[in-house]
């Protein structure tokens, strides 16, 4: 028994025993220690994360910055100004169609992020519509009127397309330089910058499109409103969005500028409607042939002339 007793654990009973006179010791004490590493080895982690983002931010903006930017005449450089959305294209052409004072496209739709996708387009389907509506009132005509001669008038697509095109493009450019000229004159007028004013001038023909549809009613008074409403509408667009930029600059100055603007808008509207829907010629009656009297009423006068002689 003497072996017995030296071979017990004397250590745990005395554990046991200030175990059951301090239940709460040991599991307080096992709480606190479980706790106090689980808290460092959190805080640990939040900073690791941490430390780990910034560097992961910090090295994407290096791999950024050291990338090279595509030139002017690369493919990449002009992808941005196509990466535009269905609901962006037509909350453009939206504020195109409903022109409001005090209402600029560029600062309210364009938000210093110009696309070329809807101007392309724009100018594209107008062209298309344009040669197609000019061949198809002559195909009406001929319905109407058979002595009119119809021949498919393929030119007209060419016509249509570097009108458009050059239209879209050459005059926002020649705004866009007299405006950095007269910055350069007032410090205080700030023209937009180039494909802003050109993506204004290519949503802003999108109203053309529906009017050259209806231009196929053979009205001319109706066609004529059309044109001018159209007309109104694209133009009041162009001047709105322009105003903000030439108010600072003399009266003068600004009020010939819209009205150069206006007129050009004008001009495109007036030569589209008199060369694609040219009036077509009078119908021209043709006199009745002289009619010979019946047989029996000139046999009849030749015989009394015979009698008489």
């Amino acid at each position: 028994m003497a072996a017995a007793d030296e071979l017990a654990f004397h250590e745990f009973e005395e554990a046991t025993n200030l175990l059951a006179e301090t239940p709460h010791a040991a599991t307080s004490s096992a709480s606190s220690d479980q706790r106090s590493p689980q808290g460092h080895v959190a805080v640990a982690m939040g900073a690791g994360d941490g430390f780990g983002a910034e560097e992961e931010e910090g090295d994407r903006a290096a791999l950024l910055q050291d990338q090279p930017q595509p030139g002017f005449w690369t493919f990449g450089y002009y992808q941005g100004f196509f990466d535009v959305d269905t609901a962006q294209v037509l909350d453009r052409i939206k504020g195109s169609l409903l022109p409001r004072p005090g209402h600029s496209f560029v600062r309210h739709h364009l938000r210093n992020r110009p696309d070329l996708y809807g101007p392309f387009w724009i100018c594209a389907t107008l062209a298309f519509v344009l040669a197609v509506t000019g061949n198809l009132t002559l195909v009406l005509a001929q319905h109407r009127d058979p002595s009119i001669h119809y021949s498919p008038q393929f030119h007209k697509v060419s016509v249509a397309g570097i009108t458009i095109y050059c239209y879209a493009w050459l005059v926002p450019l020649a705004l866009w330089g007299f405006l950095r000229w007269r910055k350069a004159v007032h410090e205080r007028v700030g023209p937009y910058s180039f494909l802003e004013t050109v993506c204004t001038y290519g949503y802003s023909l999108f109203v053309f499109i529906p009017t050259v549809v209806l231009w196929l009613i053979p009205v001319p008074l109706l066609q004529w409103l059309l044109g001018a409403l159209a007309l109104a509408l694209s133009a009041a667009g162009l001047v709105f969005t322009l105003w903000p930029v030439v108010r600072e600059d003399s009266r003068l100055a600004a009020a010939a500028l819209l009205c150069i603007v206006v007129l050009l808008h004008a001009l495109l509207a007036l030569g589209c409607k008199l060369y694609f829907f040219q009036p077509l010629p009078p119908h021209v009656a043709v006199p009745p042939a002289a009619t010979s009297p019946p047989p029996g009423k000139l046999s009849s006068t030749l015989a009394r002339v015979a009698a008489t002689s």
